[in-house]
């Protein structure tokens, strides 16, 4: 939905005013930082993971969805190829788009903004400089994509200052992708950037490209609220489990014959199973490849379910994929700090909690690691819900939030 541009009721709702205190706001601080300019207004949300636990980046299938919590900005084009961005609680970036060579990487947004440029550059679309200040609501670094979500807001403004609206969601994702994995050294797939650009709740399909296609579905219809739960830990310094994860995953798949597990069958692996443990000597890495094929059958009948509107069974599936993730795939806590275990913590007690209830789940939530857990509760145990989990992680950290229509785009204001 980039080609859209909607104002703040239509992306709001009953938001929209508190949105509205929000980018008068950034025109003023924008105004002070830079001076008078003929003021474009964008905004990206963040991204949830509905099913599909790292399987992206292995030709795999998602479920996800664009969230209410959202990054913003106030941004006006420049003459001289310069891209400086005033973000609240970073610090500055300044990216000089004729001489992009000059950038160091893995240095956070100014090596992201680099490696955004860099990428549109060969995908054949224009890069020039702007001038953007920016607020966000998306939790830094716990699974809710606040760097995918920064990525295509910068995406969406060279798309409207310079390429008059022909760059695609695809490409979006891509160059946020192509910025993580070559100026981040981040081994990232392309959900977070797909879920973050699109909008609305999507099924990803990474076998061929990218293919994705739009579905209509909310947890509202069926009286359910999408709770995000921050745990307290960033996963900002855990890289290298992060990437460890595709990492196993590819091996596996090398081991038969093939580069990633989107091309291999599952029977294949188990027929062949002694012999590939004895030759990669690392179990780990086959529970990862077991969990990845599992969850394929899972997102598919996820997808069946959410169609059919059988809500039931789509919050049996979501918890199975989490009790694999947690089992399988091994990413709900640093093997290297065992006892620090914030999301086994969180999800413990939501599952004390839901045993009062008539029906929700809970499951991890994104990369892993540290971050947030999400869960899935009827309405009416909101309150009792936030009450419950602010005692052990602080109401602050407690986020009840929709499903957004709306992808990144240009907003009317």
């Amino acid at each position: 939905m980039n080609g859209t541009k909607p104002d703040l009721e239509a992306l709001y709702g009953e938001e929209s005013a508190r949105a509205k205190k929000r980018y008068e706001h950034l025109r003023e601080k924008y105004t002070e930082e830079f001076g008078a300019a003929e003021l474009r207004f964008f905004s990206s949300p963040g991204r949830t993971e509905i099913i599909g636990n790292h399987t992206d980046h292995n030709g795999g299938k998602i479920l996800a969805g664009s969230i209410t919590l959202d990054t913003v900005c106030a941004a006006a084009p420049t003459d001289d190829g310069v891209i400086t961005i005033v973000s609240e609680g970073y610090r500055p970036v300044s990216v000089d788009t004729k001489v992009l060579a000059e950038t160091a990487k893995e240095d956070g947004s100014k090596s992201l903004v680099a490696g955004i440029a860099e990428a549109a550059e060969q995908f054949g679309y224009k890069v020039g400089g702007f001038r953007a200040y920016v607020t966000s609501e998306v939790i830094a670094a716990a699974g809710v994509s606040s760097s995918a979500s920064f990525e295509m807001l910068v995406c969406t403004i060279l798309n409207a200052f310079y390429n008059d609206g022909k760059m695609s969601i695809a490409d979006y994702a891509r160059m946020g992708q192509y910025a993580e994995n070559h100026w981040w050294n981040k081994a990232s797939g392309l959900m977070d950037q797909m879920a973050c650009a699109a909008g609305g709740v999507i099924f990803l399909d990474f076998s061929e490209g990218v293919r994705y296609e739009t579905i209509d579905f909310s947890f509202e219809k069926y009286g359910l609220d999408l709770f995000i739960v921050n745990t307290g830990k960033g996963h900002a310094d855990l890289t290298e489990e992060y990437s460890a994860i595709p990492r196993e995953m590819y091996a596996v798949a090398e081991k038969l014959g093939e580069s990633r597990l989107a091309d291999v069958r599952e029977l294949t692996l188990l027929t062949t199973l002694s012999g590939v443990r004895e030759k990669l000597g690392n179990d780990r890495a086959l529970l990862r490849a077991l969990h990845f094929f599992e969850e394929e059958k899972r997102v598919d009948e996820a997808r069946e379910a959410v169609t059919d509107g059988d809500s039931d069974k789509l919050l049996r599936l979501m918890g199975e994929s989490g009790k694999s993730s947690y089992e399988w795939l091994q990413n709900a806590y640093c093997t290297e700090n065992p006892k620090e275990q914030p999301i086994p913590l969180a999800l413990c007690l939501t599952e004390l909690f839901l045993k009062r209830c008539t029906r929700g789940t809970c499951r991890i939530h994104g990369g892993g690691f540290a971050g947030v857990i999400m869960a899935i509760l009827p309405r009416e145990e909101r309150e009792d819900y936030t009450a419950f989990l602010s005692q052990y992680f602080g109401r602050e950290n407690i986020y009840r939030m929709g499903l957004r229509r709306f992808g990144a785009v240009e907003v009317d204001f």
